[in-house]
């Protein structure tokens, strides 16, 4: 079973190439299913290690990327990231401390100044990693460009290439940005801060249409029960999310590879049960997000086939793809 997910942000630089992960399919009415999930209990909080030789991290989670990392209406900091975290705390014996969840740009300059050791669901990229070294990554996740539902079968927009001069949204700093910017200068790029910002945007007819990965995409229009929209298809970037920690610990870096390497199929199966199982379609406008969502899961399964055991190890990322959404 694989299970691979990804996310980034920022640089100009990028150097992977083009998402062939995205071969994830399964019913559209299976799609986001999985999602739906989020609404249930969270499981219980894994207990801190009491083994002495236990390291002491400071975990900076993001409060807005779901449905990996995010804080929920009553503050609680839930997610795929955050489940697997507590795994790896326990299989590579961390005692993890966690620290008020904030954007991803507050938490970067947290690490940075020295007041985190830990950061979930970032791509690597050549400017992150001047301060930051980055775990295997944990998974893949396709961009997809995503427009209000015409209502009809047909596409009111084409791809991107299909939207000169029309404003087309993108979250601000996420390593998609820079790569559909560069490929596509002839749109009307419009920065967010963020995904929901995004979304909504085309939903009230703001955007002409919105460049997001296909995880939140699924996850935000399930949450905010966002009507009428639907998938164009993949941009040709993907996101491959990791840890990340201070570059100077190697020691950090280790034991969180490790962590990662020792969590079992069972575990694994569960995380991505909960997470990022179809969620059921009640509305024909929502079918192809879900359709999208299905095809980055059945991606996962692909991917964490071919690495064979643990979890799924992939290539760098989309050819020319920015290293960096989150």
């Amino acid at each position: 079973m694989a299970w691979f997910f990804t996310r980034e942000r920022p640089s100009t630089a990028w150097a992977r190439t083009a998402p062939s992960a995205p071969a994830r399919r399964r019913s559209g009415a299976a799609a986001v299913a999985a999602l739906a999930l989020v609404a249930m209990a969270p499981p219980p909080l894994l207990a801190a290690p009491t083994d002495p030789a236990a390291v002491e991290v400071r975990f900076a989670p993001e409060k807005d990327y779901g449905p990996f990392v995010f804080a929920d209406s009553t503050g609680a900091v839930r997610g795929l990231s955050v489940d697997l975290l507590q795994l790896v705390q326990q299989h590579a014996a961390l005692r993890v401390t966690w620290l008020p969840a904030a954007s991803l740009a507050e938490q970067l300059v947290a690490v940075r100044e020295g007041r985190a050791d830990l950061l979930s669901s970032l791509r690597p990229t050549p400017e992150r990693a001047t301060f930051l070294a980055f775990s295997q990554p944990y998974v893949s996740v396709p961009a997809l460009l995503v427009r209000r539902a015409a209502g009809g079968p047909t596409p009111s927009v084409g791809g991107l290439q299909h939207l000169a001069g029309q404003p087309v949204a993108v979250g601000k700093d996420y390593a998609v940005e820079g790569f559909v910017r560069e490929r596509f200068p002839q749109v009307g790029w419009v920065a967010v801060p963020d995904d929901v910002a995004a979304l909504k945007g085309v939903a009230q007819g703001r955007y002409a249409a919105a460049v997001v990965d296909a995880a939140s995409a699924a996850f935000i229009q399930r949450e905010l029960r966002l009507r009428r929209l639907e998938t164009v298809g993949p941009v040709g970037f993907e996101y491959r999310l990791s840890f990340a920690v201070p570059k100077h610990r190697q020691d950090l870096l280790d034991r969180v590879d490790a962590g990662i390497r020792a969590i079992t199929a069972a575990e694994r199966t569960a995380i991505v049960a909960r997470w990022l199982a179809p969620l059921g379609e009640t509305h024909a406008s929502t079918s192809a997000l879900g359709g999208a969502a299905a095809q980055w899961g059945l991606a996962l399964i692909g991917l964490s086939a071919l690495a064979g055991v643990g979890l799924a190890l992939r290539p760098a990322g989309a050819a020319g793809s920015p290293e960096n959404k989150t």
